[in-house]
């Protein structure tokens, strides 16, 4: 067992996205973060995403900030 094996490994902040059509979504960051990403691409230009990290599959996500319903830390 290597000396990285045995310490406990940071956790990352997650937080769920729920969007008009139900879908949730988990991505990477704590809920002040992904709701700052969110407003910015609201006053940005017509249809900007809000690009986040899913925090599952770690691809990109491209979320429309006109479509988000709710947003919370996501429980473990």
């Amino acid at each position: 067992m290597t000396s990285s094996e045995s310490q406990p490994q940071p956790t990352t902040a997650t937080t769920e996205i729920i969007v008009v059509t139900g879908d949730r979504h988990r991505v990477d960051g704590d809920v002040k973060h992904v709701e700052r990403i969110i407003l910015d691409a609201a006053r940005g230009s017509i249809m900007q995403l809000a690009w986040l990290t899913d925090s599952e599959t770690r691809s990109d996500l491209g979320v429309n900030p006109g479509h988000v319903v709710l947003i919370r830390a996501a429980q473990p």
